[in-house]
C-alpha cells in the first residue's frame, strides 16, 4: 500500500506540471521566480517523507506534514508544495492507517482525529516555508502555540482558503465533482496533460483562488475567477482542446507579468489527480 500511495503522490505532482495552468509553473513555461525543476525536486524529497513508514516508522498527521515540509525545504529552499502536502498528507494517512476502508471514510476518520499536537507541527512547517500573504489573526496564528486541533484551525479558515475547506468537507467537491470530471475529459480527449488543465480551469472558476486573495485581495481574486470562467467555457467547448493553447499562453503571461499566481488552484489539481491514480490501485467512495 505504502508502494501505491507514494506512486500516486509523485505521479499526481509530475502531471500537474504537464498541464497548461495559467499564471502557474508548468512544461511550458517557468513564473514566479520558479522553474519546473524546482517542482520536479520537491515532489522527489517530499514523497518518501510523506509517504514511506517504512524509513519513518509510524507517525501522526503532523509528523507527516511537518517532515514533508521539512524535506522540501532543504531541497529548494522555497515553498513549492505547502498547499499539495497539507491537501496530500490526511488521504496518505487515511490509506495506511484505514486500508480497510474506502478512501472517503478513512478520510473522514484521519480528519475526525486531528489533535493539537498535530496543529502545533503544521504551524511549525507554515513557518518554516512562509507562504506569501499569510497576514495574521488576533487569534490562533500560526505564529502562536495553537491551542485547538489542526481540523478546528482547518474550520476557522474554511470560509477563505479552499485548502483548509477539504479537511472540513472531507474532499468532498473532489469525490463528487473534480475527478469525475477529470475522467470525463480525459476519455473525451485521450490527453490526461490536457483534462487536467480542464480541471485546473474548473477549480480556478469556481471559487477565488485563495494564493490570490490573501495577496491581493477578495475583488481582484473574483475578477480573475470570472476570467477563469470565460476560458474555461472556451477550452471545454473545443473537440482539440490545444486549439486553445495560444489562448491559455497568452493569458498565462498576462498572469504572470502582473504576479498573480493561482497556487491553491493548482495545488487542487494535483490532489484531483492523485484521487484519479489512487482509484486505479484502491477502492474509493463513502
Amino acid at each position: 500500500m505504502t508502494t501505491d500511495v507514494q506512486q500516486a503522490y509523485s505521479q499526481a505532482c509530475l502531471a500537474e506540471l504537464e498541464a497548461l495552468k495559467p499564471g502557474n509553473v508548468h512544461m511550458f513555461a517557468d513564473g514566479h521566480g520558479m522553474v519546473v525543476q524546482d517542482f520536479i525536486h520537491s515532489a522527489e524529497a517530499s514523497a518518501p517523507a510523506l509517504c514511506d513508514d517504512q524509513l519513518f516508522g509510524t507517525r501522526t498527521l503532523g509528523q507527516r506534514i511537518l517532515q514533508a515540509l521539512q524535506a522540501t525545504h532543504a531541497k529548494v529552499g522555497c515553498n513549492t508544495n505547502l498547499g499539495i502536502i497539507l491537501l496530500a498528507a490526511p488521504v496518505v494517512q487515511a490509506c495506511l492507517q484505514y486500508p480497510q476502508l474506502p478512501l472517503q471514510a478513512g478520510l473522514q476518520q484521519v480528519l475526525q482525529q486531528t489533535t493539537i499536537g498535530d496543529a502545533s507541527l503544521v504551524y511549525e512547517g507554515i513557518r518554516l516555508v512562509s507562504p506569501a500573504g499569510m497576514g495574521q489573526r488576533d487569534e490562533h496564528d500560526v505564529s502562536q502555540a495553537p491551542q485547538i486541533t489542526l481540523l478546528a484551525a482547518m474550520q476557522l479558515a474554511s470560509a477563505n482558503d479552499m485548502v483548509a475547506r477539504q479537511y472540513v468537507d472531507g474532499y468532498a467537491h473532489i469525490f463528487s465533482t473534480a475527478m469525475p470530471l477529470y475522467h470525463d475529459y480525459y476519455q473525451r480527449w485521450q490527453r490526461p496533460a490536457w483534462a487536467l488543465t480542464a480541471v485546473y480551469l474548473h477549480w480556478f472558476s469556481t471559487m477565488p483562488d485563495s494564493h490570490i486573495a490573501r495577496k491581493y485581495g477578495d475583488v481582484i481574486a473574483a475578477e480573475i475567477q470570472h476570467a477563469a470562467s470565460e476560458h474555461y467555457q472556451a477550452f471545454i467547448a473545443l473537440e482539440n482542446p490545444k486549439h486553445y493553447m495560444p489562448d491559455l499562453l497568452q493569458w498565462d503571461l498576462s498572469l504572470k507579468q502582473a504576479g498573480i499566481n493561482p497556487g491553491t488552484s493548482a495545488d487542487l489539481t494535483v490532489i484531483t489527480a492523485m484521487f484519479s491514480l489512487l482509484s486505479e490501485s484502491i477502492q474509493l467512495g463513502s
